[in-house]
């Protein structure tokens, strides 16, 4: 086996990748960055086109640690020769598929990282006190880990084993076109991209004439919040206040702050309405918008699915038929398996969860596995915003170093959240 490494990062979404670039000049850093894809991609299922993300484009890899790095997003499109377009643009919001290209930019600059390297396990070394992370073709140790692993995709109990050729919206635009040519397509979930995939295919309904449902179990399509003073919930101070809170009191607010990292842009809300308003000039579309209306039971037979929903607050079952169907039902954390031979060195919550530290550990040392993402029940929506990401790999590269290298914000909210 080679040198023990500073660390290794397992997984390379948006938040390791931000890591990467931020290790990258640190001398006194040696990191190694496996994953098992053969190159960077992120939600390549949903570059629907116009599609574009949440947070503006400083929520890049680096920028809001280190507005200096040449990992930028603005750099990256200064070396494309689009920086005056997107100046022109006057648009925050990056593209989705120009964010993706802008990590594939990135990664390719890059020399920690490997792809086509699955984890196959990782084990502790007592006498030597590092952690040996095997791959298919080789070892590696490290003295720390961070964990970057991602959220697969989720999808509920009554669809699985079901059978027929159901999709997660992560495979949307892989599907699209056998899709459109079923009588029938139903979509559960009112996110962000249940909202996206129901306007791509209300703008073809008429070219196609399936029939087409939208199904939530939520009281209505809310938007994202995404006002000034809320967005201060993404910041140093409420990290601290949320972190403090009790398990139960975490656990009570993470269900109701869904609305806060969950919602649909405003602006697309309003285009549904109007496009639905502009295709209903000409005769009622064949398409239904069901709120409050659980996924209760799933059948598959013949190439038709039939869907039994309860309208929550009436009380009421009820049954939708279908040939096609798409889960919208966003991604959830599992824990990965070659995590098992460390499991006793790892922290959990009174639900069996991650037990985060303040610091973003999970070991029981509180220093030697870092966790990205997967921690809204300890961090709350800080944990999946791209907006702090740098910010969480500036605090995880100063515990790595044992002193600071980005400077670390402690106050930037006008809100106060403690007594």
């Amino acid at each position: 086996m080679s040198t023990p490494l500073d660390f290794i990062g397992i997984g390379l979404g948006p938040f390791n990748l931000g890591l990467a670039c931020l290790t990258e000049p640190i001398d006194e850093l040696n990191g190694l960055f496996l994953e098992s894809k053969p190159d960077f991609e992120w939600h390549s299922g949903m570059f629907l086109e116009g599609a574009h993300l949440q947070t503006p484009f400083m929520s890049d890899l680096v920028t809001l640690a280190d507005p200096t790095s040449p990992y930028s997003f603005l750099n990256y499109l200064k070396d494309q020769g689009r920086l005056y377009s997107f100046y022109i643009r006057e648009n925050f919001y990056p593209l989705r598929t120009e964010y993706n290209d802008y990590c594939r930019w990135a990664a390719a600059r890059l020399s920690s990282i490997r792809f086509n390297t699955t984890v196959t396990s990782v084990s502790y070394d007592e006498e030597g006190e590092v952690y040996v992370v095997r791959t298919a073709d080789d070892a590696f140790t490290a003295r720390r880990l961070v964990l970057g692993t991602g959220t697969p995709p989720y999808i509920p109990e009554a669809c699985r084993g079901l059978g027929g050729d159901l999709l997660h919206n992560s495979r949307y635009l892989d599907h699209k076109e056998a899709l459109q040519k079923k009588k029938s397509i139903t979509l559960v979930g009112s996110g962000q991209s249940a909202a996206e995939i129901y306007y791509d295919l209300l703008s073809e309904i008429d070219v196609h004439g399936y029939r087409l449902n939208w199904v939530t179990r939520s009281p209505r399509f809310f938007p994202l919040e995404y006002t000034k003073l809320t967005l201060e919930m993404t910041s140093p101070e409420y990290i601290d206040y949320f972190h403090a809170l009790p398990e139960e009191t975490r656990y009570r607010l993470e269900s109701q702050q869904k609305g806060l990292f969950k919602g649909i842009d405003s602006e697309l809300i309003d285009a549904i309405f109007d496009l639905l308003y502009q295709k209903n000039l000409k005769g009622p579309v064949p398409t239904r918008l069901l709120t409050n209306s659980a996924l209760r039971t799933a059948s598959y037979e013949d190439g038709t699915y039939t869907l039994g929903l309860r309208q929550e607050e009436q009380g009421k079952d009820y049954e939708l038929h279908t040939e096609g169907l798409i889960l919208a039902t966003g991604y959830r954390y599992v824990t990965p398996a070659f995590l098992e031979p460390v499991a006793d060195r790892i922290r959990l919550d009174g639900h069996g969860r991650f037990d985060v530290a303040r610091n973003y550990s999970i070991d029981t040392a509180g220093r030697e596995i870092f966790l990205q993402n997967a921690g809204v029940h300890t961090h709350s929506i800080t944990s999946p915003d791209l907006g702090m990401g740098a910010y969480r790999n500036a605090y995880i590269i100063g515990e790595l170093l044992g002193s600071e290298y980005y400077a670390v914000e402690k106050s930037i909210a006008f809100q106060e959240f403690a007594v």
